[in-house]
């Protein structure tokens, strides 16, 4: 047997593995990555009377930003101090 004979063989049972990673990349990777900076930037650019709707589902107007947390009022005389990394997403800028 000649051992330069079962190299393009290997070569090509490697093929499917690096089209497949290449379709994950594309498909999953990619757009999440795109997904995970859009709302890292969002996050960064919240500012005082913005409202927001948190991972948990609770509704408030942002009116304290600070380094890694902010002031949230919900109600009247309720507000909670939250981390930023909790906002899902910003329902509109006043």
């Amino acid at each position: 047997m000649n051992p330069a004979a079962t190299q393009p063989n290997a070569i090509a049972s490697l093929m499917p593995i690096i089209f497949i990673f290449g379709i994950f990349y594309f498909l999953l990777i990619r757009p999440q990555k795109k997904k995970q900076k859009e709302h890292e930037n969002m996050v960064s650019e919240l500012k005082k009377n913005d409202e927001v709707v948190t991972n948990g589902g609770v509704h408030g107007t942002v009116m304290n930003v600070k380094d890694v947390t902010l002031v949230l009022k919900i109600d009247e005389n309720v507000k909670i101090e939250i981390n930023k990394s909790a906002i899902a997403y910003l329902k509109k800028s006043r």
